[in-house]
C-alpha cells in the first residue's frame, strides 16, 4: 500500500512542478531546485519506520551528491545553449557526474589520509 501511495503522490508532484515549468520556466526551474525528492525520500522512511540514524545518513549521502549535481546541471546548461540535443546534454551531465563523484572520492580520501 506505501509503494502506491508513494507512487501517486510523488507522480502528483511532479505532475505540478512540470505544468509550473512550462508555464513558468524560470519559476519551475527553481522549485524542481528545491530538495522535494529528498524531503519526500526522507518523509517515506519516517513513515516506514526507519530510525533517526538512517534517517541521517541518508540526508548526509544527498549532501554529498549534491556538488556533483550541480556540475551535472551545470554540463547540461551549457550543452543546451550550444545547441546539443537534449538526449545528448543529459548523457554529458551524467557523464560529468560520475567523473565528479569519482574525483570527489579521490580527493576525500587522500584528505583522510592526510589528516
Amino acid at each position: 500500500m506505501y509503494v502506491i501511495m508513494k507512487v501517486v503522490i510523488s507522480a502528483i508532484i511532479i505532475a505540478i512542478v512540470t505544468e509550473i515549468s512550462r508555464r513558468f520556466p524560470t519559476y519551475g526551474g527553481i522549485i524542481a531546485a528545491l530538495p522535494l525528492v529528498s524531503l519526500l525520500s526522507i518523509i517515506w522512511l519516517y513513515v516506514q519506520g526507519e530510525q533517526s540514524p538512517v534517517l541521517s545518513k541518508f540526508a548526509l549521502g544527498v549532501l554529498w551528491g549534491f556538488p556533483a549535481t550541480a556540475v551535472m546541471l551545470l554540463i547540461v546548461y551549457l550543452a543546451l545553449q550550444n545547441s546539443l540535443h537534449l538526449f545528448i546534454s543529459i548523457l554529458l551531465g551524467i557523464a560529468g557526474w560520475l567523473f565528479f563523484l569519482y574525483i570527489q572520492d579521490i580527493v576525500v580520501t587522500y584528505i583522510k589520509h592526510i589528516v
